[in-house]
């Protein structure tokens, strides 16, 4: 898997398995569950978790940025306004130049409004944002933001933290049909087989938060969605045998005794 690496706008990413840090008991159990899942990028609230003021409790303290690649997100944001502002925060306080795009349109779904999605993700593109746009799974919005600039698009597999795994995969496989930009699936997995499922469909990468640290031990997850994606990306690239509804008989008829 060493030859296999994902590279993004020149960025070279080691791991296919990016960690949200949200939702775990405090900084030191984020710091062991991420280095227990052997990934190299880290997304990060701007709006929710300190990594801007040095001065006070910060998660950066915990989580080196000469190790892993910090990943501002924009979580919580609902308009196009405040998206804009905490990308430009992050990018001010020298915490990246790559932004995690959320815009949400709705309080109980939190799918989000992808009209002012494509909006911000245009702006921000143009100001020489690395954008990974966070999106429904519908291959024509997921064109439309690849044609307004984001680097990657990030189609979701189920609402934020449900765990209910990829509801649709064939949407997943007619965005990666259509895409040019890698394709990273974020939000609704809920297991090590649902990360499996995202990467032998072909998809780039999986970001997971929830199903981490919302596990019994989110540490021994870690470790699960680890493997899980080294296998589904090695079980797609060896490519799948095709799926039939009779029986095919594993040894050769050919010189069988009578």
């Amino acid at each position: 898997m060493q030859e296999d690496k994902l590279i993004i706008k020149g960025i070279e990413f080691k791991s296919r398995l990016w960690i949200g840090t949200g939702k775990y008991k405090d900084f030191d159990e984020t710091a062991k569950a991420v280095e227990a899942s052997g990934s190299d990028v880290v997304t990060v609230a701007v709006r929710r978790v300190n990594i801007t003021d040095r001065k006070s409790p910060n998660l950066l303290d915990y989580i080196d940025p000469k190790k892993y690649k910090i990943l501002p997100n924009t979580a919580g944001c609902y308009t196009v306004e405040d998206a804009l502002r905490y990308s430009r925060l992050a990018r001010e306080a020298g915490v990246s130049d790559m932004i995690k795009l959320e815009v949400i349109g709705d309080d109980k779904t939190l799918f989000p409004d992808n009209i002012g999605l494509l909006k911000a993700t245009e702006i921000l593109a143009k100001e020489g944002f690395i954008v990974f746009p966070y999106t429904n799974d519908d291959p024509i919005i997921a064109k439309r933001l690849e044609d307004a600039g984001a680097a990657a698009v990030m189609p979701l597999g189920a609402p934020i933290g449900s765990g209910l795994g990829i509801r649709n995969p064939y949407n997943i496989k007619i965005i990666l049909e259509a895409a040019k930009v890698p394709i990273i699936v974020d939000a609704g997995v809920g297991t090590a087989s649902d990360a499996t499922v995202a990467m032998e469909l072909g998809c780039d990468a999986v970001l997971i938060n929830t199903a981490i640290a919302g596990a019994k031990d989110p540490i021994s997850m870690a470790k699960a969605m680890k493997y899980a994606v080294i296998a589904g990306r090695l079980a797609f690239k060896a490519g799948r045998i095709p799926k039939k509804l009779y029986a095919t008989a594993s040894s050769p008829l050919e010189g069988m005794l009578i």
